[in-house]
């Protein structure tokens, strides 16, 4: 049995913070200026600072640089400026050490992040203190297997997307869940999603939000050329496979958004709840239906996504 998708221990640290890391997304405007700031800060209050590689190099402190995921040992969290995008990145990669991230949203939507940019230094003093929540998020585990060998592997937080190329053309894949068919797909594709996905591109194609808390994984497909396709939710339980039909050219699998690999016909991509869960510092009385309401106003996004 696996446990709950999303879990939330109140009380984390006993302690006040050793160490912490620092990764900025290089391709935001202002954050080079917000990581030095950032470090010097934190360099002031005496706390340990290591900086993943291309931001130790923005700000000439090559010194300080370490790599993720093995430079984590000593550390407590680790900082990311950026946006959902630097973040999901951030916990694919260290997601298996249990290394709490701190979301600083320094883009446009920042749903997962939880401090935004302006209030970052006012928030930070609550988390060295130790005060912090952990919130822990379901990951998938997601494979590529080819004659029924597994070829790909990665993790994904938000979720595996089974696309067609870039043609007007339909792309067929055949679903089963936990061993059993369930449904076959002519359009654009289908998504495996977690709860954590549910308000990305799954919220896009037409799915419906889910809690964190819920212990399910969904199932959407893209376009489906047919009147009755509907996301399925399915228990997080069982693995879901998705095998291209037909013609694959141009056929890809994605991780949440960034990363991405070519299949070929009769391909298998499965996907199942991993046993690394993501770990997000929240300040108390965080609430995922005020980062709802707040985030995906009624009209769609204000700034456009």
């Amino acid at each position: 049995m696996h446990p709950p998708v999303n879990t939330a221990a109140t009380d984390p640290y006993q302690r006040p913070v050793r160490g912490v890391a620092v990764h900025a997304n290089l391709d935001k405007a202002d954050a080079v200026a917000v990581a030095r700031r950032l470090l010097a800060w934190l360099e002031d209050r005496g706390t340990c600072v290591r900086l993943t590689p291309d931001t130790a190099g923005a700000v000439g402190r090559a010194d300080l640089r370490v790599s993720l995921p093995d430079g984590t040992d000593g550390l407590d969290f680790l900082i990311v400026l950026g946006g959902d995008g630097s973040l999901l990145g951030a916990a694919r990669l260290v997601a298996a050490r249990g290394l709490p991230l701190l979301g600083v949203n320094l883009g446009r939507l920042g749903f997962l992040t939880e401090v935004e940019g302006p209030e970052l230094f006012a928030a930070l003093p609550l988390f060295l203190r130790g005060e912090g929540e952990i919130e822990e998020r379901a990951m998938l585990r997601v494979q590529v297997r080819r004659g029924g060998v597994a070829v790909w592997e990665r993790l994904a937080l938000n979720e595996a997307v089974v696309s067609k190329g870039p043609f007007a053309r339909t792309v067929g894949v055949q679903v089963r869940v936990g061993g059993q068919p369930v449904a076959a797909y002519g359009g654009d594709g289908v998504i495996v999603a977690t709860p954590t996905g549910s308000t990305a591109y799954s919220l896009s194609a037409g799915g419906p939000i889910v809690h964190p808390g819920v212990d399910t994984l969904l199932i959407t497909p893209i376009c489906a050329h047919t009147l009755y396709a509907r996301t399925l939710a399915v228990p997080s339980s069982e693995p879901i496979a998705v095998r291209l039909a037909g013609d694959a050219t141009g056929t890809v699998l994605t991780i949440d958004g960034h990363e991405g690999v070519p299949l070929e016909r009769d391909d298998e991509v499965v996907a199942a709840l991993a046993a690394e869960r993501v770990r997000l510092l929240r300040r108390p009385g965080w609430n995922f239906y005020r980062v709802l309401s707040a985030k995906l106003p009624e009209g769609g996004l204000r700034d456009g996504g």
